[in-house]
């Protein structure tokens, strides 16, 4: 066990040690090599599903455990959380025209607990939301979308509005940790549990992207609906491993600068001159 440890230890070292770019190489090698693994191991994409809603799930129960624990809203963005709110709605009202199924009640679960977050941010603990810095426009994120939807969207039976709904709803959901970041880089610092959060909702991301381009290998019936399925998942893939890299990337960043403060604070040093 420790053997292990030790090895782990000394590879996250060594990785950490390199430049950008090979540490850019070294993430796509390693999403690449996750997803030829899920190809083999994941049979059924519904399973995936799941375990995409379950890591998003999972990071919103850190944020609710953060607003009941520590009674602050401090560092999380309520445009990231109204975001969220706006692409589960556009998918739960494809999912009841569209299929009613255990996505649907997921959906449903999700999109209650976000909600109590938004309340809780809004009323609840308002006076501890840092307004300021969460001033990442949500139109900058929400029309590029809905353009993109309107050009690109998946060709199946469905009615062609609810096509670009459900093509604007997963677009959506691959960005909307964006006002999320900006939050983060205003504020200079992260708390663990807002770190946790996004890191979980990069796990999420990476799920879906690999959910939606191991689908890809399902065949449609026309030549024009396989065309334009693969452009779809393409620009699909493109927005989650751009988004996935990003959260991950500024995440370690602002765990390690935490990690060094926190080295800090239990110094004789520092515990002298802020009188402790």
């Amino acid at each position: 066990m420790r053997g292990g440890r030790k090895s782990i230890h000394a590879i996250t070292t060594w990785v950490r040690r390199q430049p950008p770019k090979v540490k850019a190489f070294l993430a796509v090698v390693s999403g690449m090599a996750a997803l030829v693994l899920l190809r083999f191991i994941v049979h059924d994409h519904d399973n995936l599903f799941v375990a995409v809603e379950a890591v998003h799930s999972l990071g919103i129960y850190v944020l609710i455990y953060k607003l009941i624990k520590e009674k602050t809203c401090a560092g999380l963005s309520l445009k990231s959380q109204e975001l969220t709110t706006m692409f589960l709605a556009v998918r739960l009202c494809c999912s009841f025209v569209m299929e009613y199924d255990i996505h649907t009640q997921l959906d449903l679960a999700t999109l209650a607990t976000t909600l109590w977050v938004i309340y809780m941010i809004r009323f609840k603990l308002k006076s501890s939301y840092m307004e300021e810095k969460d001033n990442f426009a949500i139109y900058y994120v929400v029309i590029p979308c809905a353009v993109l939807a309107l050009f690109i969207h998946p060709s199946t039976s469905h009615h062609l509005l609810n096509r670009i709904f459900w093509a604007f709803c997963v677009y959506l959901e691959a960005v909307l940790v964006l006002p999320q970041l900006r939050v983060m880089q205003n504020t200079k610092i992260v708390e663990p549990f807002t770190a946790h959060y996004v890191f979980a909702l990069g796990v999420a991301r990476f799920l879906s992207c690999a959910n939606w381009v191991l689908q890809g290998k399902i065949a449609f019936v026309s030549a024009y609906g396989i065309h334009e399925l693969h452009i779809f998942i393409f620009v699909l893939a493109i927005f989650h491993i751009l988004q996935c890299s990003l959260t991950l990337a500024f995440g370690r960043t602002k765990m390690r600068k935490w990690k060094a403060w926190e080295t800090e604070t239990k110094t004789i040093e520092y515990q002298f001159y802020n009188g402790k």
